[in-house]
């Protein structure tokens, strides 16, 4: 079963008189429990992409489908609802808020689902001892170090339980053996929690994580590849 669906999707952007095809076409799958890498140079659209099977934009041309459900015609405002329930997002700039300790910051997806208090804390705890953080769970981003704020974001991007996880960069900036001890924690969320992975990297080395690697080029599938 395909959890994510794109078919023939362009986004177009108008820069003044100039138009930027950032996808062209773009037609893609991904099944429900897969480990999947998304690869392509500068300009070839992986960011664009990320933005659509995230559910942060929608296509200029074409459907975009999560679990189903056309998501290419909604409102920011339902595109926002799906994200919170479905999409965890891990970035390579972690994005912790540096006033809130690792437990607040984990705890924070959960708030905008309407989740109590005190069942946003009990999951939070479990979370952060997922990750190997129970002794640092009242620490700030700041005493901290990166390796142990990425694996803080990946606590807050499992909070509510989404279908999807969606790494961007996620190792971009931590050294390279923080940065597989942290690509082996998401290998082990796959096969063991039977999460769906979406990974987006420039690096081959990473990709090699994944189950299936597919190219971008020129915003669209390089079939060559």
């Amino acid at each position: 079963m395909n959890i994510i669906e794109l078919k023939d999707v362009w986004k177009i952007y108008h820069m003044g008189e100039v138009e930027v095809k950032a996808l062209q076409g773009l037609t893609m799958h991904i099944k429900k429990g897969e480990f999947v890498a998304i690869m392509g140079p500068s300009g070839s659209g992986k960011s664009t992409c990320v933005n659509m099977v995230g559910c942060l934009d929608i296509p200029s041309k074409g459907s975009v489908y999560l679990d189903g459900q056309d998501i290419s015609t909604l409102e920011e405002s339902s595109l926002a609802q799906i994200r919170g329930r479905k999409i965890g997002f891990i970035f390579q700039t972690f994005n912790l808020i540096g006033t809130l300790n690792a437990l607040e910051n984990v705890s924070l997806p959960m708030i905008f689902q309407g989740t109590p208090l005190e069942q946003r804390q009990k999951k939070a705890k479990e979370l952060l001892m997922l990750v190997e953080l129970q002794d640092r769970m009242y620490h700030k981003p700041a005493e901290l170090s990166g390796g142990q704020r990425q694996r803080v974001a990946i606590a807050r991007a499992l909070a509510n339980d989404p279908e999807v996880i969606l790494a961007d960069e996620p190792t971009g900036n931590l050294d390279s053996v923080t940065g597989e001890k942290v690509m082996s924690f998401l290998k082990k969320l796959h096969k063991e929690k039977k999460k769906t992975i979406i990974l987006v990297t420039h690096d081959q080395k990473l990709a090699t994580y994944a189950d299936r690697i597919m190219y971008l080029k020129d915003g669209k599938m390089d079939k060559k590849r």
